[in-house]
């Protein structure tokens, strides 16, 4: 939990009230590589922090598995449309390693929002944070070249590719693992 904490505290300082009522509504959960957190076309009803780990959001697109998101320690995973409209989404969300998280339920959420303004501040600069990330990803499926974007996730997260599966890193690039092969090789 204190990981959490100081994930928050990056963004506020939370009153000794605030910290006491958020660390109340969240739950710890050990998890084994491989557990569907949400399945696919489901309602996501918790925003997971990731203490330790790796997962993955993926979808289906005519029967094909894409993989458009990953998120490992201090970080967070939920399938954020479903997460906040509380409708099912095409994405599910699965752990590619053994992984501790701490999970806030929707509704706990929402009610710390109506009770702590501090919290509820959190939580819109962490979706704003999540709203620069998503265009930046955006940006780069649609500006940058193949290799770039190969090179931003490495400079980013150097250590993804020797714990993600290779065919996982080139779905999420968007290209083949034959094209991924050649980039490295390159480089």
């Amino acid at each position: 939990m204190d990981a959490f904490f100081t994930l928050v505290s990056q963004y506020i300082s939370l009153s000794p009230e605030s910290r006491e009522a958020f660390a109340a509504i969240l739950k710890e959960m050990e998890l084994p590589k491989g557990h569907v957190l949400v399945k696919p076309d489901s309602t996501c009803r918790y925003v997971y922090f990731i203490e330790k780990g790796l997962t993955r959001t993926f979808y289906y697109k005519d029967g094909k598995d894409v993989t458009d998101w990953f998120s490992a320690e201090n970080m967070f995973a939920c399938s954020i449309i479903s997460f906040l409209t509380r409708t099912p989404d095409r994405r599910g969300i699965e752990l590619l390693e053994d992984s501790v998280l701490w999970a806030i339920h929707h509704d706990d959420l929402e009610k710390l929002y109506g009770q702590y303004h501090d919290i509820e501040r959190f939580g819109r600069l962490l979706v704003s944070n999540g709203i620069i990330q998503v265009q930046q990803r955006f940006d780069d499926l649609h500006f940058a070249t193949a290799a770039e974007r190969y090179h931003t996730l490495m400079n980013t997260h150097p250590d993804f590719i020797q714990r993600i599966p290779l065919g996982m890193i080139a779905s999420y690039l968007g290209i083949t693992q034959e094209t991924l092969s050649r980039i490295r090789a390159k480089h």
